[in-house]
């Protein structure tokens, strides 16, 4: 098998750049798409080509899947990597993509669907003996069901979105008196978000971390894990710093998690890279959340501590050839920590959109800067409001720690309003440092 000759990038950002570097190491030509107040962005300046598929409106640009199939037939692309967000977890897509004859760079229209379908996939896990978090078998079928469920497995409850992510869909449950106004809340959060209203209910765990573990898988089903990365630190669902790997993890937790992951991928008969997430809890229980059928926005703390550029295997597992390593061959080293910086405000996390007037970014040994941002660039209120991932590897996690500050002091930028200070106290908060901490952390320390 040969790889791509030409891929079309269906994204923006700084996972848009991420993929080009990686394909031009490749020597894979690249194809960009834009909207059309993007024409400037760095994404379209690295690219090889750049198509203009639409206006800023997402649902008439990056969700507007006749054009970028039409970008892609256009320039002869062979290739769609849809890097992360807008298609990258769409079934619909990767099926439009394969009736066009152009290769999805990720896995099958089947495995999406399946990973969407949170409550089925906890079925067939179960199933095969993965321990998962006591709840419904599967959608909720009425308000009734659900509160005999909450009933037996007693509260608090945590509602979710069979389809959901984000956050999204999602209401932790006390008590009884308010289970119904909850699940009305979740379903229409999760009609509007997913187009999708199921709804499934689990025992709700407080103080459990957030681990994932990175996998891939060849054609012919020979799946390796890249060892887990933790990722408890978060404000409203939402990831904010990552690591690996993590804090709590010993030879014998980390054994558990990449067995337990690579048997979820061949349940699953999955295919290309994703992620089988899980919580633990303080007794180091370990329990199936969901698996995600993507690159990660934190992808690049495994990359750090392994070696193994992820993005590249994407496209050479995409291209069908087959895993070039064995998973006794997958080391980790040292220790790696990822701070998203969103265009934000600090204290309150509204979003900051505007003209980065100034730009310095951080470098020296270990430092890592993935961004599309410079300095003159204007940051649009359409998107996602991250505008660099700041990532540092250290011979140890107190090295880490240390070098994250150092690159967080040096870093400048003027005319938005940055996470920077947020990350800052984070990482010098004693619990942190101590690796004493979980999912509530923001809750309970109050960091800003």
């Amino acid at each position: 098998m040969k790889l791509f000759r030409k891929v079309l990038i269906a994204n923006r950002g700084e996972i848009a750049v991420r993929i080009i570097r990686a394909c031009r190491e490749l020597n894979i030509g690249t194809v960009a798409v834009f909207s059309d107040i993007e024409k400037d962005s760095m994404h379209v300046r690295l690219a090889d080509e750049a198509i203009c598929i639409g206006p800023a409106s997402v649902a008439d640009s990056y969700l507007n899947i006749p054009g970028i199939l039409s970008a892609a037939e256009i320039t002869d692309a062979e290739a769609i990597h849809p890097g992360y967000g807008f298609l990258s977890e769409n079934p619909q897509f990767a099926e439009a993509c394969k009736k066009s004859k152009i290769s999805f760079i990720g896995p099958t229209s089947e495995n999406i669907r399946l990973a969407g379908n949170k409550s089925k996939a906890k079925q067939i896990l179960r199933k095969k003996g993965i321990p998962v978090i006591p709840g419904s078998s599967g959608a909720l079928q009425d308000k009734k069901s659900a509160s005999a469920i909450a009933r037996k497995i007693g509260y608090p409850v945590i509602i979710k979105a069979s389809a959901g992510g984000g956050g999204r869909g999602m209401r932790i449950v006390t008590e009884e008196s308010v289970l119904d106004h909850s699940l009305s809340a979740a379903e229409s959060e999760s009609l509007t978000s997913f187009g999708n209203g199921e709804l499934y209910i689990e025992k709700y765990i407080p103080q459990i971390r957030h681990i994932e573990v990175q996998i891939a898988t060849d054609n012919s089903g020979k799946t390796v894990h890249l060892g887990e990365r933790d990722c408890s630190i978060q404000r409203r669902h939402q990831k904010l710093i990552e690591e690996s790997p993590s804090p709590i993890s010993t030879e014998k937790l980390r054994k558990k998690l990449g067995d337990y992951a690579i048997k979820a991928a061949e349940a699953l008969k999955f295919r290309n890279v994703g992620t089988i997430e899980f919580i633990v809890d303080g007794d180091d229980n370990i329990y199936f959340m969901e698996i995600n059928t993507r690159v990660q926005v934190e992808h690049p703390v495994t990359e750090m501590v392994t070696g193994i550029d992820i993005i590249k295997e994407q496209i050479k597992l995409a291209s069908g050839l087959p895993i070039a390593f064995e998973q006794k061959e997958v080391t980790v080293k040292g220790h790696s920590i990822e701070c998203r910086i969103n265009a934000e405000d600090p204290y309150t996390f509204i979003p900051s959109p505007g003209k980065i007037t100034f730009l310095y970014q951080p470098g020296g040994p270990g430092v890592r800067v993935d961004t599309h941002v410079y300095s003159g660039c204007t940051i649009p209120p359409y998107y996602d409001s991250m505008i660099a991932k700041l990532i540092v590897r250290g011979r140890n996690r107190m090295e880490a720690i240390e070098r994250m500050l150092r690159a967080l002091n040096e870093y400048v930028i003027e005319g938005v309003k940055t996470t920077i200070p947020f990350h800052k106290k984070v990482l010098a908060h004693p619990d942190f440092i101590s690796g004493n901490f979980s999912t509530s952390f923001l809750e309970r320390v109050k960091i800003i």
